[in-house]
């Protein structure tokens, strides 16, 4: 990393250190605006958050596709400009602004000796809700390291600043994840993006074969885990954050790989057509193909 890229990355972080004693619905103003620059000024992200829409959301008119992706560069800005409160904010205070519902179905089946899996799709709010899990459980969950060491660094403290958490890298393997969860760890998983691995089928998302890993069934069926859905939404006007915990799925994981990858894929899209505007679109969701078809991006 060049030493301009650092101090420009240090800056940055001390300006979210600063906003972060800021409240929060000042912070969604801020966020917002910053969310509206970057529309306007990083073209190609945009270009891919359009895409995205387009190949989802063929039935909604154009100009109505365009007003969500307004709206989402809105929440990714916010999601940015309040990451600070994330990194820094007292606990009580997070305490009132994220909201955990479900979280006694996790204990249960945690007190029943049940290993459990928080299958978390890759909503703008994610952060906020892992925050507010580690309040809650000491978690198991895969860290991928930052290019930039600086915003690395912070990240890492971020998700690990509460409780006694279990952050295992990539390469450390399956083994290790099945370990945890059978200690008695909730696992937070996040499977939704288009990762380069082999452990992945084409599965479709809103109708479009995507490149899906199929973890959630391998490890669920490994570990004897339950698997519950975890979405974390923004709520309007700066008021802070709700983690919705769902009952355990039933009849899962199955004895086939591609039926549950699937079925994972229609769970995600169910939580996706609540929210549409706060999932992550920013990300080449459909970067891989099928042999002979054309890329979208």
């Amino acid at each position: 990393m060049s030493q301009l890229t650092q101090v420009l990355s240090r800056l940055t972080v001390a300006v979210l250190w600063l906003l972060h004693w800021l409240p929060l619905p000042a912070l969604a103003v801020l966020g917002q605006g910053l969310g509206l620059v970057l529309y306007v000024v990083v073209a190609k992200r945009r270009r891919i958050v359009q895409v995205n829409f387009a190949l989802c959301f063929p039935e909604m008119s154009a100009r109505t596709r365009q007003r969500l992706v307004r709206a989402h560069f809105r929440m990714l800005g916010r999601s940015i400009v309040e990451r600070g409160v994330l990194w820094w904010a007292s606990a009580e205070r997070l305490a009132r602004l994220v909201q955990v519902e479900g979280a006694d179905k996790v204990r249960g089946l945690l007190d029943a000796g049940q290993p459990v899996i928080m299958m978390a799709p890759h909503f703008v709010g994610l952060d906020a809700g892992g925050t507010a899990l580690t309040m809650r459980f000491d978690l198991v969950s895969i860290y991928a390291r930052q290019k930039n060491p600086v915003f690395d660094r912070w990240l890492l403290h971020g998700r690990s600043r509460f409780g006694d958490q279990l952050l295992l890298a990539r390469d450390q393997g399956v083994r290790a994840t099945i370990k945890a969860m059978r200690s008695g760890r909730p696992f937070y998983y996040l499977p939704d993006l288009n990762f380069r691995t082999r452990d992945a089928v084409f599965a479709p998302f809103f109708g479009v074969p995507a490149w899906t890993i199929t973890g959630l069934s391998r490890l669920s069926r490994a570990a004897g885990a339950k698997v519950v859905s975890c979405k974390t939404r923004m709520l309007d006007a700066g008021r802070g954050y709700v983690v919705e915990l769902s009952d355990p799925w039933p009849d899962f994981p199955s004895d086939d790989v591609q039926a549950d990858t699937e079925r994972m894929n229609r769970e995600i899209e169910a939580l996706v057509r609540q929210h549409p505007e706060q999932y992550h679109w920013v990300h080449r969701r459909f970067k891989t193909r099928p042999p002979g078809e054309p890329k979208y991006y």
